[in-house]
């Protein structure tokens, strides 16, 4: 659905070529959130409201929506290893948010392409 698009490639290579905001000292945003943590919060949000604007979604769709958000935290993952259970930063944090909105924004092309 999203994995095998052109646009979920670039959207890795940005996060690969965005290391750079991971690797800068600055305090923690949180004492208890980790980047892993922040990343599947905004993740699920993100997700939350995907199905909540495509309500004619249907269950094997949400089911392939799920594997593939499965997917992409995996690849999230490999790409921030180093800093994946390091403390969030107000840098990274911006940056994590901006990023799963421009997850959400494919998945929405995405979805739009399957319901017409």
């Amino acid at each position: 659905m999203v994995t095998d698009k052109p646009a979920y490639k670039e959207l890795m290579e940005y996060l690969a070529s965005s290391l750079g905001t991971f690797e800068l000292k600055e305090a923690p945003l949180y004492d208890d959130k980790t980047v892993e943590m922040l990343v599947e919060q905004e993740i699920t949000t993100q997700v939350i409201t995907l199905c909540s604007q495509h309500e004619e979604l249907e269950t094997n769709h949400r089911s392939i929506i799920v594997r593939e958000i499965d997917s992409i935290v995996y690849d999230m993952h490999q790409v921030l290893l180093t800093y994946w259970e390091r403390p969030v930063t107000q840098t990274q944090a911006l940056f994590i948010v901006e990023f799963t909105g421009l997850i959400k924004n494919v998945f929405d092309s995405a979805v739009a392409d399957l319901l017409d």
